[in-house]
């Protein structure tokens, strides 16, 4: 045979994959709500039902060591549309939160100003995409269209709540998100303003999967156009409210690794609702062609933490070590960990590069692409994580303070007394041993770059009352 007509059919293959790799993938991006990092089963925790959420993670790559931008929600979602740390974008608690210069009683320190709510004129993952040619759709929680009182009008110079509403940030669709942090209830009615019930009783977890679903159809008889779906989860926040058979099965297995049983029966039913998208996913062929994203906003709250520190909330590894998984078949081997410790921010990069599209000039890239880290394997090249919070959270019994993880060591500097612990969480992940003392060094050395890093970034601190 001719070696010329031999090549011919390998040519055809590298030209082909050339053309596939050339076609921006869909994207899925589905973020869980005060899902914590043992809550599901293939993070260690057999009490929980999780199959579809393991299966995803038998299909690709599941971090060990991810984390969010902040210990609650509204930060981390802020961070996750913009690229930036809570610190630089000054958005640095949950949205609505305690009043301004809020001092805690019994305390000096007076809590910094922060933004409320994500800015119109900020450019998001969603607007970028968007240009870039995508169809957007959001399902789920938005929490960054907070106005104080009703804003109804009362400043013509100010946005409305729903002028700050994911249609208004990029998105082509938003089913059920508003200022809420909370549904009022996760069965119909939900009391959610833009979502409203088909049949009383409806599970909003279901619904939400079958408004994705039908996003994704919708996009995909509008011709060759990819798609970008953002179905960020009311579950598994408060209220705790599940179906009724779910909640008795949990009973039974009440005790270590089951605190709460309805929390973890809303585990189990958020579970079968992404199995629901996931299977929609697959049976219409788009399983090579997306890229799956599956992560929690902050840790949990009112459960079983262990062997991690402390809640929503803190700076611990409770409050923002999270769950992760990523599914592409064809670029992320199947089956694979890491530990290599990755930011919310990273998320930002990493859509973009799939997408080949960079960084908006306007924002300023707090993460890094994990991109050549989910397809080739190779290491990512990052010395620090960074965390600032500087406000209570809902229940007041956080220390203000900001943190640094690098390699295993991790510092948290708080301003009530301007005092540091450090860790060693490849030998303590409970961070029951505060090591400072006995490594002075290395202690210094993570002070120095966390306070370079708060200065760098314009990061708000407490102040101390007169």
């Amino acid at each position: 045979m001719n070696i010329f007509l031999r090549l011919i059919p390998l040519c055809l293959m590298i030209a082909t994959a050339t053309a596939a790799d050339s076609k921006p993938p869909n994207i899925v991006l589905i973020m869980a709500d005060d899902l914590g990092w043992k809550d599901l089963h293939c993070y260690g925790n057999e009490k929980l039902d999780t199959p579809n959420l393991d299966r995803l993670a038998e299909q690709g790559l599941l971090f060990t060591d991810a984390y969010s931008a902040a210990p609650v929600c509204t930060p981390t979602r802020a961070a996750l549309m913009t690229g930036e740390s809570p610190a630089r974008l000054n958005i640095t608690n949950h949205a609505g939160g305690h009043p301004p210069n809020f001092q805690k009683p019994g305390t000096d320190l007076i809590t910094p100003i922060w933004l409320r709510h994500l800015p119109l004129e900020r450019v998001t993952l969603a607007e970028q995409l968007k240009a870039a040619g995508y169809a957007t759709g959001f399902v789920g929680k938005w929490h960054l269209s907070h106005q104080s009182g009703s804003n109804a009008g009362s400043d013509q110079d100010q946005p409305t709540e729903p002028e700050l509403r994911p249609e208004h940030q990029g998105f082509d669709i938003n089913i059920g998100g508003c200022r809420f942090g909370g549904p009022p209830s996760y069965f119909s009615p939900y009391g959610i303003p833009n979502l409203q019930g088909k049949t009383d009783g409806e599970y909003l977890p279901d619904r939400c999967a079958d408004e994705c679903i039908r996003f994704i159809e919708s996009a995909q008889s509008d011709g060759e156009r990819p798609f970008f779906l953002c179905w960020w989860n009311y579950s598994v926040h408060y209220p705790f409210q599940a179906p009724d058979d779910l909640i008795a099965k949990y009973e039974e297995r009440k005790g270590p690794g089951v605190k709460n049983p309805t929390y973890a029966a809303m585990i189990e039913g958020m579970d079968q609702s992404i199995g629901k998208l996931i299977k929609s996913i697959d049976e219409q062929g788009l399983d090579e062609d997306t890229l799956i994203i599956f992560t929690s906003d902050n840790g949990p709250f009112a459960t079983d933490v262990r062997p991690l520190r402390a809640e929503k909330g803190y700076l611990y590894e409770g409050g923002i070590r999270v769950p992760m998984i990523v599914r592409w078949p064809g670029h992320v081997r199947p089956a694979t960990q890491t530990s290599t410790p990755v930011i919310t921010m990273d998320i930002h990069a990493t859509i973009l590069d799939a997408a080949n599209l960079q960084t908006d000039p306007s924002n300023t890239p707090d993460g890094v692409s994990l991109l050549s880290m989910l397809t080739d394997e190779s290491d990512l090249e990052r010395d620090s994580i960074y965390f600032h919070y500087p406000n209570y959270a809902f229940h007041k019994q956080n220390r203000l303070g900001s943190a640094i993880r690098s390699g295993d060591y991790k510092l948290i500097k708080y301003y009530d007394d301007d005092s540091i612990e450090l860790y060693d969480l490849r030998n303590d992940i409970s961070e029951s041993r505060n090591i400072a003392i006995e490594m002075p060094e290395k202690a210094d050395q993570l002070r120095t770059k966390l306070e370079a890093w708060l200065k760098e970034t314009n990061a708000s601190q407490p102040e101390h009352a007169k």
